[in-house]
């Protein structure tokens, strides 16, 4: 590898999230007998198995176990090499060589190859139906074989960060129906899914790598937020990654709850084509007359980091905590700018949010009350999880919505990207020249600092035209029953379930 290059990669990649790895009282793990854990999940998944094509965070989190890339995060965000045993990253940032790993092979017991490692990046990059699965492939100027164990990807131009990209699944090119036969190298393997209902899994004996602990994984679909503690305390689920302070103080003696952070970015997303949220002095507005503090006091107990633009903590030095400053609470100025916007009476609009994430649900209601302060009345309209992805992310039939939003990849475009004017994910429906020209020169320069730099202007462009009212990135409380052990928090919203175990009595 190119270890000076590679290094600053990975230095710009370390993250400050909270990692808890408990361990079993003698030290040892359970024994390699057949065992199993359900774990509720919020939301059923159901936009797409097909690795490529999933865009909900809640599919996401739970294929992680099932596919893998050439690279793969681990719990301390540096990226390690997974289906690749080594890479080699060009001076110009221009071309990335891997190395495939000797005796990989897919859950249906073929060897992964390098045609699959082409087909799959080529799949992601083909532009037939419109823009790319992946983005960032878009700037892939071809994929080549070099031998049996080797490939290359050379770029149209220099990306620094393009190895994270490179976490993307390698799924086999002889797979015809990825959509409904999910088929990876990950720790565990599909077994069968019961829409609505659960998501089954099994440990893949075959694993290259380190081998999951328990055999059996059933993902429970947990829809109803006020079940949760119903469902933990009487057995039908034996983990919930992110339930509520509220819901973690109901729990008895039998559960352990972790504490890290979801590494997302809350906000009160605002549609800048919908009336009269295309207003940038309305927008603004609504900046002002909330308060992200007051909604952390009542929706997480005080707990959550307070976020100024649509970048997290975790990402170190491209996180600007500065921003947190720029629209404190100040009620007379939201109101002089709602008189200067045309609408000194106030106006009345709606919050969707979905319905299964009551984490969200929390917070729009503390937003609807702090908005009545400027006479302003919102109304919070609850949907099911795939009615917001059709009809709010994809569709962008909507005013406003609660939600977080994710980062894919260890990268800063991974939430920078979708603010792009022309971006088929810009469901907010931001445009602005400025930003568009400063994501352009973040992308077009391997120099870190100007890269640094440049990524910060889109996050203060973000904040100054009131993009969105943003909020925190919330606690993560995960509860999990004290028979199971060895949860590790990452800096990407995902579930690592290979590495739980059972205790021993």
């Amino acid at each position: 590898m190119k270890t000076k290059a590679l290094k600053r990669f990975l230095l710009t990649l370390v993250f400050t999230t909270l990692t808890i790895a408990l361990s079993a009282c003698s030290g040892d793990k359970a024994g390699e007998s057949s065992s199993q854990i359900t774990i509720g999940i919020p939301q059923d998944i159901e936009d797409s198995l097909d690795p490529h094509k999933a865009v909900a965070a809640g599919t996401e989190e739970v294929l992680f176990n099932l596919y893998e890339g050439l690279v793969k995060p681990d719990s301390s965000g540096d990226l390690q090499p997974a289906l690749a045993s080594d890479f080699q990253i060009s001076e110009d940032a221009t071309t990335y060589t891997f190395t495939l790993r000797e005796g990989v092979k897919f859950h249906d017991g073929s060897p992964v190859t390098a045609e699959d490692v082409k087909y799959s990046i080529d799949r992601c990059a083909d532009t037939t139906n419109g823009d790319p699965l992946v983005a960032a492939y878009s700037d892939i100027q071809s994929v080549n074989i070099l031998d049996e164990k080797t490939v290359e990807v050379v770029l149209d131009g220099p990306d620094t960060d393009f190895l994270a990209y490179m976490t993307n699944a390698v799924i086999p090119a002889s797979n015809e129906n990825p959509d409904t036969n999910p088929i990876g190298t990950g720790p565990y393997k599909y077994v069968s899914r019961s829409p609505q209902e659960n998501f089954v899994v099994e440990k893949f004996d075959d694993y290259w790598g380190t081998p999951a602990n328990i055999e059996h994984v059933t993902f429970k679909v947990c829809a109803n937020a006020d079940s949760i503690v119903m469902d933990l305390q009487g057995g039908s689920i034996d983990m919930f990654a992110r339930v509520t302070p509220a819901q973690a103080d109901q729990l008895g003696d039998s559960f352990q709850v972790l504490e890290g952070t979801m590494n997302l970015v809350q906000a009160l997303y605002l549609n800048n084509e919908a009336e009269p949220f295309n207003s940038e002095l309305v927008r603004q507005a609504l900046c002002y007359a909330v308060d992200p503090q007051e909604i952390m006091d009542i929706v997480s107990g005080g707990k959550g980091t307070e976020i100024g633009s649509s970048m997290f903590p975790a990402f170190g030095k491209y996180y600007m905590p500065e921003l947190n400053d720029m629209y404190k609470q100040d009620l007379d100025k939201a109101k002089d700018l709602l008189k200067e916007a045309g609408y000194e009476n106030g106006f009345s609009f709606t919050i969707t949010v979905p319905s299964n994430y009551q984490q969200h649900i929390d917070t729009a209601q503390v937003i609807v009350e702090q908005l009545k302060k400027i006479g302003v009345t919102a109304e919070i309209n609850l949907i099911e999880w795939d009615s917001w992805l059709s009809d709010v992310y994809a569709g962008r039939k909507y005013e406003a919505t609660v939600v977080g939003v994710d980062a894919s990849s260890l990268t800063p475009s991974a939430l920078l990207s979708r603010f792009v004017s022309t971006a088929s994910n810009n469901f907010v429906n931001f445009s602005n020249a400025d930003y568009d020209a400063a994501y352009a020169k973040a992308l077009g320069t391997i120099d870190d600092d100007e890269k640094t730099a440049a990524f910060k202007e889109c996050e203060t462009l973000l904040a100054e035209h009131a993009a969105n009212v943003y909020i925190q990135d919330l606690p993560c409380l995960v509860a999990l029953n004290k028979k199971y052990a060895g949860y590790e928090f990452y800096p990407l919203y995902v579930q690592d379930i290979s590495k739980l175990y059972i205790m021993e009595d």
